[in-house]
């Protein structure tokens, strides 16, 4: 069964084209080590709630927007073992990631709909 990793972060707005190629790099290793899709979508439309919202749950500053990916895995067992690669990977032990990891929000999900 399809499980499917979710991610949401505050990027800066600056950053947005540091970011996209550390993106495509990050999704090479993961499609190398056994996702079957990588998604990632730059925020541009973020209502901020009064009970909760994506600037809400990932402490949005000024000056940036949040980011949201998916990473689609054949099972759970196949993503814990390409993550456990894929940390492993050169791209993951390089240069300072251009966001602020310390507010990035992950989970893993079973696909329970495919429309």
């Amino acid at each position: 069964m399809t499980y499917i990793e979710g991610v949401i972060l505050p990027v800066p707005i600056a950053n947005k084209d540091e970011y996209i190629e550390l993106a495509k790099k990050m999704a090479e290793a993961f499609k190398k080590y056994g996702a079957t899709k990588v998604v990632e979508g730059w925020g541009s439309d973020l209502p901020d709630g009064e009970v909760t919202s994506f600037p809400m749950a990932v402490a949005l500053k000024e000056g940036e927007t949040v980011v949201m990916a998916m990473n689609y895995w054949p099972s759970k067992d196949a993503r814990d073992k390409g993550m456990e690669a894929a940390m492993g990977d050169p791209i993951f032990n390089g240069d300072a990631m251009p966001f602020d990891g310390k507010r990035m929000i992950f989970g893993g999900f079973d696909m329970i709909l495919e429309a």
